[in-house]
């Protein structure tokens, strides 16, 4: 009986939790290659005086969709971003490990995979990192 209980509580759960997830914004393009967004993004950066905040994930990543979404819905965080930097999501998927343009883009980044996901690469404007952030801070 209580094998039966916690069955039921671990499908609700996980019912619950892609739920959840399902009414989140997709917010990384799968379809693009991330090396290309993220020169991009530093060229960008170099043009208008900003750094570039790349957050690492995917839309597989539940909390990484909650953060976006989080950052969407507070204007002053938005426009706080927007004028500073150049944000993008880059996705990276940890079931394609053995991907050259994901394993690419973690050397570039100096594998922030590390620190779970996601994960925040600030780079100035020649591509440099600068700094690596957990989210779980």
């Amino acid at each position: 009986m209580k094998r039966l209980i916690m069955t039921i509580l671990a499908s609700a759960a996980l019912c619950f939790a892609a739920e959840a997830q399902s009414d989140l914004k997709k917010v990384y393009d799968e379809s693009i290659d991330p090396m290309t967004q993220i020169d991009n993004a530093i060229s960008k950066a170099d043009r208008n005086g900003k750094f570039v905040i790349c957050q690492v994930g995917g839309n597989w990543c539940r909390w990484c969709l909650m953060f976006a979404d989080f950052i969407e819905k507070d204007a002053e965080l938005t426009k706080f971003i927007d004028e500073n930097f150049v944000f993008i999501h880059s996705n990276y998927n940890p079931r394609e490990r053995a991907d050259e343009k994901a394993l690419a883009m973690l050397k570039k980044l100096g594998n922030p995979e590390r620190f779970g996901f996601p994960v925040f690469v600030v780079m100035d404007e020649t591509g440099k990192v600068i700094h690596t952030q957990d989210s779980s801070y």
